[in-house]
């Protein structure tokens, strides 16, 4: 138990952006305006979905709504305390604050993994069986989904934050990321982590591609429907309705296979603080822009809203 309580109340160090006070003074600026305009986009796009009612009623934009909400997680679990330590110019985070990171840094993230793969089945059901779409996606299977993803994610996160609470530490901790990620706790353990490796090996990897797998699937039965279609006008049509998730999935995707299935011997670690940030930081600021700057049911929502609240303060 004083062990326990030990490690509960240690420090981890994480890595450093810079040693020079004027750059660590820049870095905050540009972390500070990446979450603001974060936050920003998300919540726009989850407010306008909310508030147009043909916009909730879509599929597509249910899901989307949750992707935006994820991502405000996503991003809040660990720009926040990147903050923190650029402004006090410290380079700590206690035990307890790790996991609670952890934990929804893993959540928010699988979430967006789940949330990808329906939005790709809803994208197979649009193209693929039009005449059907509006049973196959019916107000219960949309809720089925998002619940699935929310649920299944919250209980993946919480298995591998209460397996790394239990297991002790013989050294202090020097994490080489910006925040807490899995696998540099394993390589600073005295305990047996052989059950937590496992799981990351099997449960973990299937948790990961079984989505993916789903993405693939579903785009491949589109791309093969889409080449039977005999007018232009119609293939450009399907794809325009795809074009802005394959964009966030190969964003997503990309970041992770370089972060996660790279061989030990190409690691490296300001390679991979680059990464996770890109992963962690950058795309969820995007993906609002790229949902909304060639999408004309968003832009047209955009209107409405504006015209109400117009209309709103005339009164």
């Amino acid at each position: 138990m004083a062990n326990q309580n030990q490690t509960d109340n240690s420090e981890i160090t994480l890595l450093m952006i810079s040693s020079r006070p004027e750059y660590q003074r820049l870095f905050f600026l540009l972390f500070l305006s990446i979450y603001l305009l974060t936050l920003l986009g998300n919540i726009l796009i989850v407010l306008l979905i909310r508030l147009d009612n043909r916009l909730l009623q879509s599929p597509m934009y249910f899901f989307l709504s949750h992707l935006s909400l994820a991502d405000i997680i996503f991003v809040s679990a660990t720009v926040p305390k990147i903050l923190i330590n650029l402004m006090s110019q410290s380079q700590t985070i206690t035990f307890n604050e790790c996991l609670t990171q952890m934990y929804f840094f893993l959540a928010s993230g699988n979430t967006d993994n789940f949330l990808l793969a329906c939005m790709a089945y809803d994208r197979y059901a649009a193209v693929c069986h039009p005449l059907h779409y509006i049973t196959v996606m019916s107000h219960r299977c949309c809720l089925f989904l998002v619940s699935g993803s929310w649920i299944i994610s919250g209980l993946h996160s919480l298995l591998y934050t209460i397996l790394i609470s239990q297991i002790s530490f013989c050294t202090s901790m020097e994490i080489p990321y910006l925040f807490c990620e899995m696998y540099p706790f394993l390589e600073f353990s005295c305990s047996d982590t052989t059950l937590i490796k496992i799981l990351a090996q099997t449960e973990g990897v299937v948790d990961l591609l079984g989505p993916l797998a789903a993405i693939i699937v579903s785009y491949a039965l589109i791309f093969s429907t889409i080449i039977k279609i005999p007018s232009t006008a119609g293939k450009y049509k399907a794809v325009s309705t795809c074009g802005s998730h394959l964009a966030v999935v190969i964003l997503f995707y990309s970041t992770i296979s370089c972060l996660y299935f790279q061989p030990p011997s190409a690691y490296s670690a300001q390679k991979g603080t680059f990464i996770s940030l890109l992963y962690a930081v950058v795309i969820p600021m995007l993906n609002p822009f790229i949902y909304t700057l060639r999408n004309q049911e968003v832009k047209s929502a955009i209107v409405r809203l504006l015209g109400r609240m117009r209309t709103f303060l005339r009164k």
